[in-house]
């Protein structure tokens, strides 16, 4: 039997559409039983910076029946993704579930209520190899480590389950009821030169999971989820074109970046010899303006020793007067 591809989104979506097979594969991925499911009228296809839609997502209201008999209502949101950045670019979105609410019975006032989300990945993840993770959160006393069975409105309005799909690792291995189920997106079934089909065999499935095997059939005779794959593989095909684009661009702007960082290194070396030679320059002008000091301070101690010279000239002058003067009257007195 050949299938549409399910990795496309509009054939995503023609599945989702029908209820039943929403129900199925939403109850079989959550582990919990779905009591009612209502598609909400947030399904986007969005551009993200200036590039087409990469991200497709679905919102679902449903009513589920936990494994403690609880029942509870939550938003499960379906993300679609074919390139790693986009999810990331994405999670934007999510906010919004949170701030708007939705309408509690009675007309009371909005109420924000649990949001499951759920990924659908066209790529790999870095570390892990697992095809479905499940990431749950837990209430623990920050004291005592002891996990908290209740549930907190307030917390459960901040914070969210989610649930990963890695649709690379799905392939033959089915080990429990979700890889089976999803074994429909596994993409080494497609067809010989048509991506657009997978070759499956409905025996391979358990009987209550054939009905998503025919409706995946029924949409391979529409004419207009054909032509919409096709301008998906357009779309796709730009989109890698531009991805590699900019990961040219990248190692470019990368590569100046090196550039203009050993440039910057460059200059802030000159500038650390310049430093240096202005602290050179500085210690030699204090050496000569201390040597100056010292120069001035002798020129001092020599003008005040040739004052004393001078001083001491004076007095000799005067005491060789003196003796000049009493020779005189000696001599004078001798002739009489």
């Amino acid at each position: 039997m050949q299938i549409a591809n399910p990795i496309y989104d509009v054939v995503f979506k023609y599945l989702m559409q029908n209820n039943e097979v929403a129900i199925l594969i939403l109850s079989t991925i959550l582990e919990e039983e779905i009591l009612a499911l209502d598609l909400l009228p947030q399904e986007t296809a969005v551009k993200l910076e200036n590039r087409p839609f990469t991200v497709y997502r679905l919102d679902f209201s449903a009513r589920i029946k936990t494994g403690s008999g609880e029942e509870q209502h939550v938003i499960i949101e379906i993300q679609k993704a074919k390139f790693a950045a986009d999810i990331m670019r994405f999670r934007r979105y999510l906010g919004d579930q949170y701030s708007k609410g939705f309408p509690a019975e009675g007309g009371k006032a909005p109420k924000a209520i649990p949001i499951i989300s759920i990924y659908f990945l066209g790529y790999k993840l870095e570390h892990t190899t697992s095809s479905v993770i499940k990431v749950y959160r837990t209430y623990r006393d920050g004291v005592t480590g002891e996990e908290l069975p209740k549930r907190e409105e307030f917390i459960e309005s901040l914070t969210h389950d989610s649930i990963v799909i890695q649709i690379p690792y799905l392939g033959p291995k089915r080990r429990n009821a979700t890889e089976r189920l999803l074994a429909i997106f596994d993409q080494h079934r497609k067809v010989e030169r048509d991506a657009h089909l997978l070759d499956v065999d409905e025996k391979d499935y358990p009987e209550e999971y054939r009905k998503v095997m025919r409706r995946l059939n029924g949409a391979v005779s529409e004419p207009t989820i054909r032509r919409t794959m096709e301008v998906e593989d357009e779309i796709l095909a730009e989109l890698e074109d531009i991805e590699r684009q900019l990961a040219g661009k990248e190692k470019i702007i990368e590569h100046k970046e090196r550039v203009i960082e050993e440039k910057d290194q460059v200059i802030e070396e000159k500038d650390q010899v310049i430093e240096e030679k202005d602290q050179v320059i500085e210690e030699r002008d204090q050496v000569i303006e201390e040597r100056d000091q010292v120069i001035e301070e002798k020129d001092q101690v020599i003008e005040s020793k040739d004052r004393i010279i001078e001083g001491n000239a004076k007095a000799i002058e005067e005491k060789n007067r003196e003796l000049a003067e009493k020779d005189r009257l000696i001599a004078k007195l001798s002739g009489k």
